[in-house]
């Protein structure tokens, strides 16, 4: 395989177009789809088709780029690596998995400690589904995932499952949200916007057993599988949103939003999983003790 025709493919699938990974590229469209096409050409597959005036990628280019990925990725890991040991310093790498249904401000205060070890690390910290982390974790490709959830043991993958803590969950809005609501907690959330959590969550099918057990029917104007976006709508006023309670004041003090009502009945759990039954890697370790003695200690 000539790997310069993969690297043109690559740039040109992550770019979004010959146009601009002809730009990052410094060369000509003309040349880099010819180059594109010689790599089809040998695979014997065609990686792109034309929609209206953009590309996108066939089956089998998606297949491709994932492969991509992996080489230009692991490549940048071998200069860094060699680069580091010339230099003589050693640098320990972390490699971890967040999946996406966990809330980002709840797992950077779960990884952050991994950082304050006295050996440095270099963290690489990727984002997916838990069960195609888990497959990565599976190839030895990540040394950690972190979830809201326990691995099922339906799951074909030998891992452990650590327990870190759990939360119970809290009820934010804006301030001239709040002065609309009717009545008292959690009667108040009756016919009020409320945006929730995705389908992958954890809490979600708690939520949705909550709101039936007490007769409350909100207006559901959004559903999130990133918190991240979920924060964002509710800083705008666009509806009551749902935190850890571990997260509660940290949430307020940054969205300028205010705490209407929590719920002991709806709690949310976090894991780390790894291939370890006895925790020794020293960022997993560092993760654990932060978790159960500090943020939910």
């Amino acid at each position: 395989m000539n790997f310069k025709h993969l690297y043109y493919f690559w740039v040109t699938a992550k770019s979004g177009g010959v146009m601009r990974a002809g730009e990052q590229l410094h060369t000509t469209p003309q040349t880099l789809s010819g180059q594109i096409h010689l790599l089809e050409d040998w695979l014997g597959r065609k990686l792109f088709k034309k929609s209206g005036r953009s590309l996108e990628l066939t089956e089998h280019g998606r297949l491709a780029l994932g492969y991509a990925d992996q080489i230009f990725t692991l490549g940048n890991e071998l200069e860094t690596a060699v680069r580091q040991a010339h230099g003589g310093t050693q640098v320990l790498e972390f490699r971890v998995g967040v999946a996406d249904s966990v809330n980002k401000s709840v797992a950077y205060r779960l990884l952050e400690p991994a950082l304050s070890l006295a050996t440095p690390v270099r963290m690489v910290c990727s984002e997916g589904k838990f069960p195609d982390l888990l497959s990565q974790l599976a190839l030895n490709r990540l040394d950690l995932v972190i979830a809201d959830a326990p691995m099922s043991r339906r799951i074909n993958v030998r891992a452990f499952n650590h327990a870190l803590g759990r939360s119970s969950m809290s009820f934010l809005c804006t301030p001239a949200l709040a002065a609309q609501l009717q009545g008292v907690f959690p009667a108040c959330l009756n016919g009020a916007p409320l945006l929730i959590q995705g389908t992958q969550a954890s809490v979600r099918p708690q939520l949705e057993a909550w709101l039936t057990r007490h007769n409350i029917a909100p207006r559901i104007v959004g559903e999130f599988d990133d918190g991240a976006l979920m924060t964002a709508f509710g800083r705008e006023g666009r509806g009551v949103f749902i935190v850890p309670r571990v997260m509660e004041q940290e949430t307020m003090d940054q969205c300028a939003v205010q705490c209407v009502g929590r719920s002991e009945e709806l709690v949310e759990e976090f894991y780390a999983v790894s291939v370890e039954r006895r925790i020794s890697h020293p960022c997993v370790l560092a993760i654990t003790d932060a978790a159960r003695g500090q943020l939910f200690g």
